[in-house]
């Protein structure tokens, strides 16, 4: 009888134990991980344009501050946008980023750090050093407005939820082409390098899609060989009610890619001089696929 009754109590002692034991999914911490891509630079005669990473911030927008971990970085904001909310530190050290190398699906993983569970409604990125090298090496180095005191601030809508255990993704567009402002002609004489304007994107890898393919062109030669090499420097622009949403131009294989895209449907045109432009209408983006769409381009007459 002993021994039933106390295998009874170690098996009721067990239930109340699981029981007890938090779920996967509650822990008050989940993981944060942050990649840095660049919309693609258009000038030809461009061969670097540099920043230097030195700190990142998340705003915490939760309604409970103390899941802060005490190991945790934070602050409250001082800026009259912020209400108040804590912010935690996602990256504290020097990255030398040359943005050009950053396209076609290329990504630099900024952070994969722990963080509170919750909600984060903006980031902040600090830069230094930034500057523009020309294929000739002339270097221009450019004035950060304001990234290098307050952040250069990105703001997340909807806001990114860390959920207890689990891992959530974001990826940040630094849209090179229109950061570095040309001031003037960069093609005459007497060109003045540039105006340093951050614009940078945040996308929800979760709750985003990406598109990609490729550009090519058929030719046949004397022998009456057919080959579809691809098209180096072709503009692929996503367009959303008129107005382009985002663009890209194909690597030297002909190749494109284009992530952080919302899910929905977007006409796709792609133009290339000497080639007659071609357009696809109504290309679906999914939630967490890529959507493959490549494209023929015939020469002008």
């Amino acid at each position: 009888m002993k021994t039933k009754l106390t295998a009874i109590f170690l098996v009721l002692m067990g239930i109340i134990l699981w029981n007890c034991t938090d779920e996967p999914g509650t822990s008050e911490n989940g993981r944060m991980r942050l990649q840095l891509t660049d919309a693609p630079f258009a000038y030809d005669l461009i061969s670097e344009a540099n920043v230097t990473i030195y700190k990142i911030e998340a705003r915490y927008a939760g309604e409970d501050d103390d899941n802060m971990d005490d190991g945790m970085d934070s602050r409250p904001s001082g800026d009259d946008d912020d209400d108040g909310k804590s912010f935690v530190t996602l990256f504290e050290e020097e990255l030398d980023v040359n943005l050009l190398d950053l396209t076609n699906g290329v990504t630099e993983t900024l952070v994969d750090t722990e963080v509170p569970a919750g909600e984060y409604d903006l980031i902040r990125v600090y830069v230094k050093g930034v500057n523009v090298v020309m294929k000739d090496s002339t270097v221009f180095d450019l004035k950060v407005p304001s990234g290098e005191q307050t952040g250069i601030k990105v703001f997340i809508d909807p806001p990114l939820v860390v959920a207890g255990g689990l891992s959530a993704d974001l990826l940040l567009d630094f849209d090179v082409s229109r950061s570095f402002v040309a001031r003037g002609n960069i093609r005459k004489p007497g060109f003045n390098g540039f105006i340093f304007k951050p614009v940078i994107k945040v996308s929800n890898l979760t709750t985003a899609g990406t598109l990609a393919g490729n550009v090519f062109t058929t030719v046949t030669d004397s022998t009456g060989t057919t080959t579809t090499p691809g098209l180096e420097g072709a503009q692929v622009a996503l367009i959303v009610a008129d107005t382009v949403n985002t663009s890209t131009l194909t690597d030297a294989d002909g190749n494109y890619m284009v992530m952080g895209l919302e899910p929905g449907a977007y006409n796709v045109e792609v133009q290339l001089e000497g080639y007659e432009t071609q357009t696809a209408e109504g290309v679906t983006i999914v939630v967490g696929n890529k959507t493959i769409q490549d494209f023929e381009l015939v020469p002008n007459p």
